[in-house]
């Protein structure tokens, strides 16, 4: 059995039995939110050196980490090609496909997930986010999408006018999150493809959970109906979407953090939520325990 990790930026995520924690706290205001290419790459190179040979689930913390997803991803460049591919599924309330000009950022990962030769698709499960709705289309990488390697799976969003301009495939919506899950799992039946499956909280209803980002309409079940049903496909996971208080020393990444309105933390509920958030994490994974 393989032993999970724990990316340490933030102090968020509790202590788990038999896990290996790797501290990263060094590393929390280079690369939360955003950085710069160089930094990234800067961090991928420590990342490689210090994560074990092989390991099950990643928690990587605060959802502001959730571009630390595509540098997991690439590790399996090792084991899979063009001509073998994977599946990237994500649970996630925003797209994580926007344009970012400065680097890369926790909402602009996806677009570079979708354009690796061994990732045949990318799917977005439980966007509730007005990051896809007509105002905001171009704020979204438009490549990963008209070439049909992305799909949003979204809720409560108006995404008709995507038909107008040929993207029907790619901008899929539901009445319901049971409608959503029960159509996605049922196309998923007769894949035989990997899956790497990456789960940012924030997809959760706040009846569920309270994360950092403004948040979606699944329920708990829908994530572990979805693990049951794809578990013998699963190659590796990571869980993000952890509750964390963050004041950026950097002037840029306070205005943009400002820009994307992320809700205030009550520093009296940070400790009881963060437990709830403890006992989430436990039963997703004691879900995708192999």
């Amino acid at each position: 059995m393989t032993s999970l990790v724990i990316l340490n930026f933030d102090q968020s995520v509790g202590e788990i039995d038999n896990a290996k924690t790797i501290d990263f706290t060094q590393w929390q205001d280079v690369i939360r939110f955003g950085c710069s290419t160089k930094k990234f790459q800067n961090f991928k190179k420590v990342l490689q050196q210090s994560l074990p040979e092989s390991y099950g689930t990643v928690l990587m913390g605060s959802g502001d980490y959730h571009h630390i997803s595509l540098l997991l991803i690439e590790q399996l460049a090792k084991q899979y090609t063009e001509e073998n591919p994977i599946e990237v599924v994500i649970f996630d309330n925003h797209p994580d496909n926007m344009r970012y000009l400065f680097g890369i950022h926790c909402g602009s990962w996806v677009s570079y997930v979708a354009s690796l030769p061994f990732v045949s698709h990318v799917h977005v499960l439980g966007i509730t986010s007005h990051d896809i709705g007509l105002w905001h289309f171009w704020e979204n990488r438009w490549s990963p999408l008209f070439h049909k390697k992305l799909t949003y799976w979204s809720i409560d969003v108006n995404v008709s006018w995507a038909k107008k301009i040929g993207l029907s495939h790619a901008f899929r919506y539901f009445d319901s999150p049971d409608d959503l899950i029960t159509q996605f799992l049922s196309e998923q039946y007769r894949n035989t493809k990997p899956i790497y499956l990456s789960i940012d909280k924030d997809a959760l209803s706040e009846e569920v959970i309270h994360t950092n980002w403004d948040q979606g309409k699944l329920q708990t079940y829908h994530l572990l109906d979805t693990i049951t049903s794809i578990k013998p496909r699963i190659i590796g996971s990571d869980i993000t979407g952890e509750l964390s208080i963050w004041q950026p020393k950097n002037w840029f990444k306070r205005l943009l953090s400002s820009l994307d309105k992320q809700p205030e933390i009550s520093l009296e509920k940070l400790n009881d939520w963060q437990q709830e958030q403890h006992q989430l994490n436990l039963t997703l994974l004691k879900a995708l325990k192999t």
